[in-house]
């Protein structure tokens, strides 16, 4: 295997994991979501996505810029609920 298919590979293997990743966290928001009806709160807090933001790039390593972090994570927040409401 040369280099160049070695990280190709392992780019599709952290692919692979994102994608898991992203499943995941899409069924505890339903599980959140489900618990949020039950108990009559709304399912959405602004709030809360601004504190997840706000942590997500405080604790940012980079190389990812804060922007980008901002990007990624509004368009996974999105998708989220996108996926919920169909």
């Amino acid at each position: 295997m040369t280099r160049l298919e070695g990280l190709r590979e392992e780019v599709a293997s952290v692919d692979r994991e994102i994608l898991a990743l992203v499943n995941r966290r899409l069924e505890l928001v339903r599980e959140i979501r489900a618990l949020k009806d039950a108990d009559g709160v709304p399912f959405l807090d602004p709030g809360q996505e601004e504190r997840l933001l706000a942590r997500l790039r405080e604790r940012n390593g980079g190389p990812l810029s804060a922007k980008g972090v901002d990007r990624l994570f509004h368009e996974i927040l999105d998708l989220v609920k996108r996926e919920l409401d169909r």
